[in-house]
């Protein structure tokens, strides 16, 4: 049986404001969650890791392969118009939030839709929530407010104004970052510059609301 519950993404209802958007909270079915949450990539601290440089179990690695396939991309798309069929996919793993990880951002040009899949046993805590803003400078200013726990999906179409963040939280926060990119040598190159010169600003500690991290 396939971890990822389809049914319950076409049951799913896509919001329009401010921006596309659905929230699924059982997109990954409760039978596999518990594997996938012993198997989920030893990270050694906060940041965005790419896939080959964690380790992880077979069945992390089938969820993968599973979140890659056509229908999946299908099936998102329709939900948020968006064509992701055929599209380039990035993939990155989070183990961990900063204090400075949340600030209010936009996700760069590049990218159609982003999607994150949580792998937190409950979330008690009172920060860490993936908000949808209507305001890029009002944390307070938000349609819908996603509990990070595990099995929920939160996916949306970037725009111009598809701007997010969450309050502080500091401490363990485990999810999947997947994007469907534009499909061009200068999308690629753009997107390559975005995220190197992100990293040397939080190195430098220049400009902390450069973190795009959700």
């Amino acid at each position: 049986m396939s971890m990822i519950d389809l049914e319950a993404l076409d049951a799913a209802h896509a919001e329009h404001d401010p921006f596309d958007y659905i929230v699924v909270p059982d997109l990954i079915r409760p039978a596999a969650r518990e594997t996938l949450e012993r198997e989920y990539p030893k990270i050694p601290g906060p940041g965005n890791f790419a896939l080959d440089a964690v380790e992880y179990g077979p069945t992390f690695a089938a969820l993968l392969e599973e979140l890659r396939k056509p229908e999946f991309a299908r099936k998102l798309g329709a939900k948020l118009n968006a064509q992701l069929e055929g599209m380039p996919i990035s993939i990155t793993v989070r183990g961990f939030s900063q204090a400075t990880d949340g600030n209010i951002h936009n996700d760069h040009w590049t990218k159609i839709v982003s999607m994150l899949i949580y792998f937190n046993e409950g979330w008690p805590h009172d920060g860490g929530q993936l908000r949808m803003l209507r305001s890029p400078t009002d944390i307070e200013d938000y349609a819908g407010e996603v509990n990070p726990v595990s099995g929920t999906m939160a996916a949306f179409r970037r725009s111009e104004n598809s701007f997010h963040g969450h309050r502080p939280f500091v401490g363990e926060r485990r999810m999947i970052q997947m994007s469907w990119v534009r499909p061009s040598r200068r999308a690629n190159l753009a997107l390559r510059f975005k995220r190197v010169t992100t990293r040397l600003l939080k190195r430098l500690h220049l400009d902390p609301a450069s973190n795009v991290k959700d």
